[in-house]
């Protein structure tokens, strides 16, 4: 007999609380942060186009500078409603993301930010990235706080 394998969607988030376990907030992307963040890739990408096609000699360095920012707004645009949907649960025990991804508090090894995201790294090596946070220190020492109560409560 096969086994029935259940197909989520990737932003979809599934918080069912297990026998004890609290929702402390809801960790969304922030659409001026994304486009905060969109915006200095696409004056970056500007830059190094235009270095490199100055570099290399080319006549076309305003054509490519200008093709770099379309295809990085091109790019925002695309991705823009799929980022907007993505949700991330912080509870008292565990985070819990998109795609049905978890991580138990007391996995965590370090949470930290990254220019306007969240990388968290487990004591196994997984990482995962919370992207396009608004406040990301805030919720960077919500989840540093959380990890510390749920450590005292196990005694770990």
């Amino acid at each position: 007999m096969a086994e029935e394998i259940r197909e989520t969607a990737l932003a979809e988030t599934e918080f069912t609380p297990e026998p004890g376990e609290k929702f402390l907030r809801d960790i969304r992307s922030d659409r001026a942060t994304f486009i905060r963040d969109h915006a200095v890739m696409a004056v970056l990408g500007m830059g190094v186009v235009g270095m490199v096609l100055a570099v290399i000699g080319s006549d076309h360095v305003l054509i490519g500078s200008f093709g770099a920012v379309l295809a990085l707004v091109v790019r925002g645009l695309w991705l823009y409603s799929e980022q907007m949907k993505f949700r991330w649960v912080l509870s008292n025990m565990r985070l819990v993301g998109p795609g049905g991804r978890q991580v138990y508090l007391l996995e965590l090894d370090k949470v930290r930010r990254l220019f306007g995201d969240i990388q968290i790294i487990t004591t196994s090596g997984d990482k995962h990235l919370i992207k396009h946070i608004a406040n990301s220190e805030a919720i960077v020492a919500e989840i540093d706080a959380a990890r510390m109560r749920r450590a005292k409560r196990t005694g770990g």
